[in-house]
């Protein structure tokens, strides 16, 4: 996986609540590594699946590259990341971000949909000090030193700054931002002409009526071992935020009209010139 949050519920529940299992599977879930280029770990047979965004296929393909893999199924259509204030002032207007300082995740997707959602918000993104402190671990850290007025994180941090006291959560990004294909699951075409992947796609609609369905408190016992540290309750209000938000649907096909739109967004946010077709990007896997 490229990030490991309680958003990405639908690929880790499928382990964690045994729907892997069940199909005679065993999954090694781990993030990746950054010293190896995850085509590569594809080629060499190191990778079934991996958690990604169509997004991270434009980057190749804007290089000519065409060998690349295929996203199978969606993870999320909704912007994951919150943003956080400071605890004890008043009611958020997003004008309070001009003047203000703002750690941004600055990784291509999640910074060019900040962007965006700021824009539809009609906020000055030049009268916004758009702080970069690396990791989101890094950005939680510094946040928690009183180095900014806000941070922008994904669930379950934003909710754990709430309960110790650190933030408020004063907006959701998924509320601002329409349905998109944000996050999404990836592997080779000849990967998905296997067994192994259709018993694994079996396991993951499972999941998925069971992230949607579920209470937050049985999602959150079921993941909580992979995220040690993370007390019930913090897990619990971040499943029950997402679920709110319409994060996650029973059908894992990734819509046309979400890629169109993430695709316009990075448009817009200048990081590509040119458009990537979806038939290049997406397959349809039953």
């Amino acid at each position: 996986m490229y990030r490991h949050s309680v958003f990405y519920s639908p690929l880790i529940a499928a382990i964690a609540a045994g729907f892997i299992e069940d199909e005679g599977l065993a999954a090694v879930y781990f993030p990746k590594l950054p010293q190896r280029n995850p085509y590569e770990m594809f080629r060499n047979g190191e990778l079934d699946i991996m958690q990604a965004a169509v997004s991270t296929s434009w980057n190749p393909l804007s290089k000519g590259e065409r060998d690349i893999p295929v996203h199978f199924a969606q993870i999320n259509q909704r912007d994951g990341f919150f943003l956080v204030g400071r605890a004890g002032r008043g009611a958020f207007e997003w004008d309070h971000l001009e003047g203000a300082r703002l750690l941004a995740d600055h990784a291509q997707q999640p910074f060019a949909m900040l962007k965006y959602g700021l824009h539809l918000k009609n906020v000055d993104l030049e009268q916004v000090e758009l702080m970069n402190a690396g990791s989101p671990g890094a950005m939680e850290n510094a946040f928690r030193e009183g180095e900014a007025d806000y941070v922008h994180l994904q669930g379950p941090a934003p909710q754990q700054l709430e309960k110790d006291g650190i933030g408020k959560i004063v907006a959701a990004m998924g509320d601002v931002i329409p349905p998109v294909a944000f996050s999404s699951l990836m592997a080779t075409r000849e990967f998905l002409e296997t067994p192994t992947a259709q018993a694994f796609m079996r396991a993951y609609r499972r999941s998925l009526r069971f992230v949607i369905e579920s209470s937050p408190e049985e999602i959150a016992a079921a993941e909580s071992g992979f995220f040690p540290g993370v007390p019930l309750d913090v897990l619990e209000a971040a499943i029950a935020r997402y679920q709110q938000l319409g994060t996650w649907r029973l059908d894992p096909r990734i819509p046309r009209e979400q890629y169109e739109t993430a695709m316009d967004i990075f448009l817009s946010a200048g990081v590509f010139k040119q458009r990537f077709l979806y038939d290049d990007v997406v397959v349809h896997f039953a």
